[in-house]
């Protein structure tokens, strides 16, 4: 057995997070050494080569007496029930303390923190919200879950004013105190609930991104995300008209606070209801972090959206097409189709499919019954996509992508809108959403199978 040396700081995972980790620990002078359960991690000889001193420790965890290590680091990839490592994780004042890089990020900022979650929009929210950050003259770095990892803006940005974080159950659930300024969570669908077990672990793991925070931003239309602990203040924003002091739209029309009418919905430049809804959660964690409405305005007129989050990538003889791979739960497709369908001219046209990690598909049935011309399914789970709608929704089952975009050229009419958003993960036909997403935007480019 290999015993970690006394006052060694012993990191798991080998992944984007762990080496960020490891770079950080070097940075600050403490000696570390780290383990991966897998044989053979990808980036194994790269990071040997880096830091040829450093013991790596590779297999089942059960191989290592971690007792007497200063610190347990757990990158959040890694599963903390895992074998020989949960023993450590459930222990309360006995052995090494367990915490993930969020909390090693804590420790070190000496900037605010704004911090989001949810299961869906928390990339975009996120993404606005610098942006606005940037358009008052801040100096803000943007990071976490997104991009760059929390820890290595430590290192490229030592003067930010300000830290923007998306962050996930994972690194939430090893983050005991995060003293955020403003903290918002969107929403919550289910997910991932092969790591926490239940939508209560799911949602406990979420919640811990109001602790300590001095300003709250959640969802009034979904009670989930309201915090459990006491946040001093909390806004709420709402797709309906706001009442009070919260954030809404007036008659689908207006952005408002309350009574303030901020902006028209016709000059946010991201389409869709469920992007409105992604204005107002920024423009409340603005408003408490002091910018200035008319920068946060000129952000919301000229923000395109993310790729792979609801983006149109062409019309063609009135027919729109929208990439919306990064909609791999549930929750993400809903909002998608409440947000499209409203504004169509003619009917949805959805595809759909892939790993659905065993979630409940009959919430779409009822939105597709109002929006959709059809909906066309394939890979994993296209069986079980197909069983749910058929006989009330208009359904093809098809092998892969590819077929399901020629079925729907076939039968898309002027009008219309052609939208891939799955409801599922991608990884039983593409490496991740992002090769999803871009194989339907090949098909649709200059020399794609529309064109040929």
């Amino acid at each position: 057995m290999t015993k970690v040396p006394p006052e060694y700081t012993l990191i798991i995972g080998l992944g984007v997070s762990g080496q960020a980790i490891a770079r950080h620990l070097t940075r600050q002078g403490v000696p570390f050494m780290i383990a991966d359960t897998r044989e053979m991690p990808a980036d194994l000889e790269t990071f040997r080569a880096t830091y040829p001193d450093v013991d790596v420790v590779c297999g089942p965890l059960q191989a290592l007496d971690m007792r007497e290590a200063r610190e347990i680091v757990v990158s959040p990839g890694v599963d903390l029930r895992t074998p020989g490592l949960v023993e450590y994780a459930i222990a309360e004042g006995e052995g090494p303390q367990v915490v993930g890089e969020i909390a090693l990020f804590v420790r070190a900022s000496r900037a605010p923190i704004a911090a989001i979650t949810g299961s869906n929009a928390k990339s975009t929210v996120t993404t606005l919200l610098g942006e606005m950050a940037r358009e008052a003259g801040h100096r803000v770095a943007v990071g976490g879950n997104l991009g760059t990892p929390a820890l290595d803006l430590l290192a490229e940005a030592p003067n930010a004013e300000l830290f923007v974080l998306e962050l996930s159950s994972f690194q939430l659930e090893t983050t005991a105190w995060l003293s955020a300024e403003t903290a918002a969570f969107l929403n919550l669908c289910e997910d991932h609930l092969d790591r926490h077990g239940d939508m209560h672990g799911y949602r406990a793991a979420k919640q811990r991104v109001f602790r300590g925070a001095r300003h709250a931003v959640v969802n009034a239309d979904d009670a989930t995300t309201w915090p459990d602990t006491d946040v001093r203040d909390v806004a709420r924003f709402t797709t309906e008209a706001p009442s009070g002091d919260d954030w809404g739209i007036a008659e689908q029309s207006w952005l408002m606070y309350g009574d303030t009418p901020l902006m028209p919905t016709r000059s946010v430049r991201m389409p869709g209801r469920h992007n409105h809804a992604n204005a107002l959660a920024a423009l409340a964690m603005g408003t408490q972090l002091g910018l200035p409405l008319m920068a946060m305005r000129r952000v919301l007129e000229r923000f395109p959206g993310l790729p792979h989050r609801g983006e149109l990538v062409v019309e063609r003889e009135g027919v729109r097409w929208i990439n919306d791979s990064k909609g791999t739960n549930v929750g993400a497709t809903l909002a998608a189709i409440d947000g499209v369908g409203p504004v169509l001219v003619g009917r949805l046209i959805l595809l759909a499919g892939g790993d659905g990690k065993g979630a409940d598909f009959t919430p779409l049935i009822e939105p597709l019954m109002r929006y959709a011309r059809e909906a066309v399914v394939f890979g994993r789970d296209a069986q079980r996509l197909e069983h749910v709608m058929s006989g009330r929704v208009p359904v093809t089952r098809v092998d892969d992508l590819d077929a399901a975009m020629w079925r729907a050229q076939a039968i898309a009419r002027a009008g219309d809108a052609v939208m891939l958003s799955p409801a599922c993960a991608s990884l039983d036909q593409f490496p991740h959403y992002m090769a999803r997403g871009d194989a339907f935007r090949q098909w649709l480019m200059p020399g794609g199978a529309m064109t040929c």
